[in-house]
């Protein structure tokens, strides 16, 4: 299957996919003035993806997102290593994660009301480390004007597996080369995070956010207490837990561009977010000669938990044969 681009149009959102990460590259809303923006960082061509500049720029990372210690896990008795890719750790499915190879099209459906597509990816057993065979699919649909919904499954065929996928899209509500998002108001609807050693590995622990830098339960600007958070800024998971739902999702984030005026509210059923401020973006040239630096843009990974596979306290993201794994996102666009 060679690289190809999609587009999902229903009037008002434009949308820009290649099955190459099942990557979202561009993604267009209007303002306050109805004045359309493209609002994702990438690139222009699907080869400056495939050259590996991208920091994971609106794919889908798998096979288990985010962190895993030492890139090592046991499971039903056996030891398994991973590729070292992120300090001491394996990071987003290794070397060539989920990211990084060319997704099946198994529908493109291109009608004026709903339209979608489904990208369809088979891992084999031993793929970057991992046990099994499995098969993944993402689908995205424009269920509605304002609406972009994301559903992945993945079935494990013949072995236990961990599983956890993110979608790591980039964020800048303000349009993708307007500079930093430190302006940007986010609300996160989780009372803790996990907190994380120097390499960035969850403790076990659980903190309350309450009176920290890592408060946003009411809406706060993403640079107000960056300054204050070790590192080069967030980068932490948070615990959903909040009570509002929306077609059986949670409320995961709210994030507002006081500029445009343009709003994304965040659902999703995984029990965490990666919430994360762009850190380790450094002078990328990106689309139309934009350049993203540190903090042009945010994410919102909704996924299980940093290193869950080593941690017995958090919720398991082992799927086993006969299982399915399902992780649904809504994004849903508005002004106000």
């Amino acid at each position: 299957m060679s690289q190809q681009l999609f587009e999902l149009n229903n009037g008002t959102i434009h949308l820009h996919l290649t099955n190459y990460g099942a990557t979202i590259t561009s993604l267009f809303v209007p303002d306050n003035q109805g004045k359309l923006d493209d609002i994702v960082l990438g690139f222009d061509s699907i080869e400056a993806y495939m050259k590996g500049n991208a920091p994971y720029f609106g794919c889908i990372v798998g096979r288990v997102a985010n962190r895993i210690k030492d890139g090592k896990f046991s499971l039903n008795g056996e030891e398994y290593s991973l590729a070292i890719n992120n300090g001491p750790n394996s990071l987003h499915g290794g070397n060539k994660g989920f990211d990084k190879v060319m997704w099946d099209i198994v529908e493109h459906n291109k009608s004026s009301d709903q339209p979608s597509i489904t990208f369809k990816y088979e891992s084999h057993d031993g793929e970057e480390g991992y046990p099994g065979d499995v098969i993944v699919t993402a689908k995205y649909t424009l269920t509605s004007s304002k609406s972009l919904r994301l559903e992945m499954e993945a079935v494990p065929k013949n072995k236990s597996t961990p599983i956890n996928l993110a979608q790591h899209t980039y964020w800048n509500l303000a349009g993708h080369s307007s500079g930093n998002v430190l302006e940007h108001l986010v609300q996160i609807w989780g009372s803790k995070v996990t907190p994380v050693d120097q390499n960035s590995i969850p403790t076990g622990e659980f903190l309350p956010v309450k009176g920290t830098v890592f408060d946003f339960t009411s809406e706060k600007q993403v640079g107000s207490s960056i300054s204050e958070v070790e590192g080069l800024g967030y980068d932490h998971n948070y615990v959903l837990d909040s009570g509002e739902h929306k077609e059986g999702l949670k409320h995961a984030a709210k994030v507002k561009d006081p500029s445009s005026r343009r709003v994304l509210n965040l659902w999703t059923d995984a029990p965490g977010m990666q919430f994360y401020t762009a850190n380790y973006v450094n002078g990328v040239s990106g689309k139309g000669g934009a350049v993203y630096d540190k903090h042009s843009g945010v994410c919102f990974e909704t996924q299980g938990f940093p290193n869950a596979v080593n941690q017995p306290n958090f919720p398991s993201v082992v799927v086993h044969p006969g299982e399915k794994y399902k992780h649904t996102m809504l994004f849903e666009f508005s002004v106000e």
